[in-house]
């Protein structure tokens, strides 16, 4: 008499975690998707670099003082130096961010 009613409980029971399953996966689904990389700029160099572009090469914002430059350029010098594997372009484009930022240059070009 009991055996019934507890495979009846149990049939029941999996029934509603099937249910509650395909609801839960049907939300997931329906969910907005979010980037999970930041996003980057996308557009190649302009012939005369501006601020704006140097502080994005940096990372910085515009208004950063000298130290905040001088850091960032710090940080992405190490990771994209020549001798390390670098590209000897992006180092000058870096290096040139740093003068515009810094305001050693107005941005004359870079030697490649």
């Amino acid at each position: 008499m009991a055996t019934p009613l507890i495979a009846g409980l149990a049939v029941a029971a999996a029934a509603l975690a099937g249910r509650y399953s395909i609801q839960a996966w049907q939300a997931y689904k329906a969910r907005p998707i979010v980037p999970r990389m930041r996003r980057f700029y996308e557009g190649g160099f302009q012939s005369t670099m501006t601020r704006r572009e140097a502080a994005l090469i940096l990372g910085v914002r515009e208004t950063a003082n000298a130290e905040k430059v001088k850091e960032a350029h710090k940080r992405v010098m190490v990771a994209n130096h020549p001798d390390a594997g670098g590209s000897h372009y992006l180092a000058s484009k870096i290096n040139e961010a740093k003068d515009v930022m810094t305001g050693k240059t107005k941005g004359a070009g870079s030697a490649f």
